[in-house]
């Protein structure tokens, strides 16, 4: 896997990202100091651009040595990077609907939320339900759980079609209740 991923932002800024810049980026955004908290904010808000963000997420949200507010940050920005750009919202009428966090184009358009791209998906689908059975904090395992519904309201059975069959064997298999999601 690649440690540094790119893309280009809604700007036309090249963004490069690695699991190590995100972690100090996600803890940077507790911090006082708007020095330090304002950077870190853009770049948080910037990561549905950056190609693999959602793995790098998954990464710092299921690893048990990073601070807990850490992790839970990844995981509720994981859910809203899901649920904002897994597909092109749009709305009853047909219509795309703009990102959630606003904006227009130069000729006054909205914008249109950026797609996660297949490779992506494939790796939060293959890793999430992984990551959500090994989870000790409720918290971050109820993030990891909205985030699976999220995605499966549109890729499951098609998709996804291991879903089921992944948390029935898990369940069948566990003698540790609190383990059976």
């Amino acid at each position: 896997q690649e440690k540094y991923k790119s893309c280009t932002n809604e700007t036309g800024d090249d963004l490069i990202m690695d699991v190590e810049a995100l972690h100090v980026a996600l803890q940077h955004s507790f911090s006082a100091d708007a020095n330090l908290r304002d950077p870190a904010e853009k770049t948080i808000k910037s990561l549905k651009y950056v190609k693999g963000s959602t793995t790098m997420l998954l990464q710092v949200a299921a690893e048990k040595q990073v601070q807990y507010e850490v992790r839970q940050q990844a995981a509720i920005q994981l859910k809203n990077i899901c649920r904002e750009c897994w597909v092109e919202r749009v709305s009853f009428t047909g219509a795309p609907l703009p990102p959630l966090d606003g904006g227009s184009t130069e000729n006054g358009e909205p914008k249109k939320a950026p797609l996660l791209d297949e490779e992506d998906k494939g790796l939060i689908r293959n890793n999430l339900v992984e990551a959500l059975l090994a989870e000790p904090e409720k918290s971050i395992r109820d993030l990891m759980a909205e985030t699976i519904h999220s995605i499966a309201i549109h890729d499951f059975p098609d998709k996804w079609p291991n879903l089921l069959p992944t948390l029935l064997s898990t369940i069948s298999q566990s003698s540790d209740s609190s383990q059976a999601l």
